[in-house]
């Protein structure tokens, strides 16, 4: 810890643990950005239909979320930009699925599967 000599600190143990735990500061800002994509109401309904479907095309994935097939593929564009999530082709269809183990996670404790699964 780096220790200010202007600053009285009350218990120094929990101010180490919590600059420990804080770590490297540029986590912190990629972390941000990752919560700036998915704090918009269309991107996180895309992601937790994805994480429910486990993989959907676009067209299916807007019939879900009750949305355009463009607003979906826009959506899904910068979501892909960020490494949310990952596609693959099968004939003409493309089909996504969550790229991001945590996000998985995360989406998971917020809104766990209904069937308790």
């Amino acid at each position: 810890m780096t220790s200010d000599p202007q600053r009285r600190l009350i218990d120094p143990s929990r101010v180490d643990a919590a600059v420990r735990g804080l770590g490297d500061r540029e986590t912190v800002v990629q972390w941000a950005d990752r919560f700036s994509v998915i704090a918009d109401p269309t991107r996180l309904t895309l992601l937790v239909c994805i994480h429910y479907a486990r993989e959907i095309c676009v067209s299916d994935l807007a019939a879900a979320a009750g949305m355009t097939d463009t607003a979906v593929s826009q959506a899904l564009r910068l979501l892909r930009a960020h490494g949310l999530v990952t596609a693959h082709r099968s004939g003409r269809v493309v089909y996504y699925r969550l790229a991001d183990a945590t996000m998985h996670e995360l989406i998971h404790h917020v809104r766990p599967h209904p069937d308790g699964g």
